[in-house]
């Protein structure tokens, strides 16, 4: 079948490399944008980053192209602001509302939406942290010098706590989990990081989670499952994501945990791909079926499923090793690889000791090196993202650590 009309359904990073990446390939039909929101695809990693730090003037929103560049430039349709409502994989039409917008290939890229709290509905000072209208809220409250709970020690909010505590605010952040950061970064190294909270005076409340949240219609207070009581003006809620899914009910996909997707990023239905954080795909590269949430992966597979979708005869597979940084307070964690390891060894730096301000470790899965966690080691990471994704041994990787320690040892 010949490809004419590419939509792109989703106006996110992913969706954005995508129809950029159909265009460098030579692409010269139609495409057509599909956004919930009403903006022009913008970053999001400033937005709970650079974005909430304090200044007097407000920080520019991060949009990557101007809506001319992508009409006239790209030759973008964009339909903004309304989400897709369904799909038929049949009649190959994509419903936004009472529109159909049909396509020979299409690319799902509706991202993810937040989980919230039950019973915030309506309650002002409570955001989640996705969109650019959540980082204006955030930052305005911030800018009040608003007492801050967050809600979930993961990356976003525990990037919030860090932006509150610049500031010199008061900021507790509560979790449900004993340890936090397990999914990303297994166990031990969970509460390693987690400890800069309290080097750097913030409340860290672990093995506790939220009863409800109390207030006039506005947050004043956040009652934990233990009966403490926080006073608050503003909470932020980072307890997770959910793939943005509900418009592909009965369209005839997989879906589990995203849309289920094989290596080339294909879901097994003619014409339709996904990438970002709603595919749920399988990695060549490390063997294992995944779901990322960040940015590298969003950027890589958006251009990657636009490029099998439009000449699905000459698809090839996507794989990589998986990465994402985050900063707090004056630290940047890296790590690449997955998780789910065998052995996890600290092989440069001490996480227990506050003052050694660096360390490395290694993730062991049987005799091969799966993964690699930094605290400011930007000069060693990438290295062992190489390392990985040749399917470096565990050996080769405690051997390259000891001799960068020796390095370093001689140069100081």
């Amino acid at each position: 079948m010949s490809i004419r009309n590419l939509v792109v359904v989703g106006a996110s990073l992913a969706g954005l490399r995508a129809v950029e990446a159909a265009r460098k390939a030579g692409f010269e039909g139609a495409i057509t944008l599909i956004g919930a929101e009403p903006h022009v695809p913008y970053d999001r990693p400033p937005l709970s980053k650079a974005f909430l730090e304090s200044g007097e003037a407000e920080p520019e929103a991060p949009f990557f192209r101007e809506e001319a560049h992508l009409r006239d430039e790209v030759g973008v349709t964009l339909m903004l602001g309304s989400p897709a409502t369904g799909l038929d994989t049949d009649r190959r039409v994509v419903s936004v509302g009472d529109r159909e917008v049909p396509y020979d290939a299409l690319i799902i890229a509706t991202g993810s939406r937040p989980r919230l709290l039950s019973g915030t509905d309506g309650m002002s000072g409570v955001y989640p942290l996705r969109t650019l209208d959540d980082a204006l809220g955030v930052r305005a409250a911030l800018d009040d010098g608003a007492r801050t709970v967050v809600v979930g020690a993961g990356f976003i909010g525990s990037e919030v706590a860090s932006g509150a505590r610049k500031r010199g605010l008061d900021v507790t952040v509560v979790e449900a989990l004993p340890t936090p950061l397990v999914r990303a970064t297994g166990d031990a190294m969970g509460q390693a990081i987690a400890s800069l909270h309290e080097h750097n005076g913030t409340t860290l409340r672990c093995g506790v989670g939220v009863d409800r949240l109390e207030g006039d219609g506005k947050v004043e207070r956040v009652v934990l499952a233990d009966g403490t009581v926080l006073d608050a003006d503003l909470v932020v809620v980072g307890v997770g994501i959910i793939p943005n899914t509900d418009w592909l009910v009965g369209s005839g996909l997989q879906l589990d945990n995203g849309v289920v997707c094989d290596e080339h990023l294909w879901t097994g239905v003619p014409g339709v791909y996904a990438a970002g954080d709603v595919a749920n795909w399988l990695n060549p590269v490390l063997g294992d079926r995944q779901r990322m949430e960040n940015w590298t992966a969003a950027a890589e597979q958006g251009a990657a499923a636009a490029r099998n979708a439009i000449d699905p005869g000459n698809q090839k597979p996507y794989g990589t090793v998986p990465y994402f940084w985050s900063d707090w307070y004056d630290v940047r964690i890296q790590f690449v690889g997955s998780p789910q390891a065998d052995e996890v060894r600290v092989v440069d730096g001490d996480p227990g000791d506050p003052g050694s301000g660096r360390w490395v470790a290694l993730y062991r899965r049987g005799d091969r090196l799966i993964g690699a966690l930094t605290v400011n080691g930007q000069t060693e990471i990438m290295k062992y993202r190489v390392q990985i994704g040749k399917g470096g041994t565990w050996a080769d990787a405690l051997a390259f650590a000891d001799k960068r320690a020796r390095l370093a040892a001689a140069k100081a």
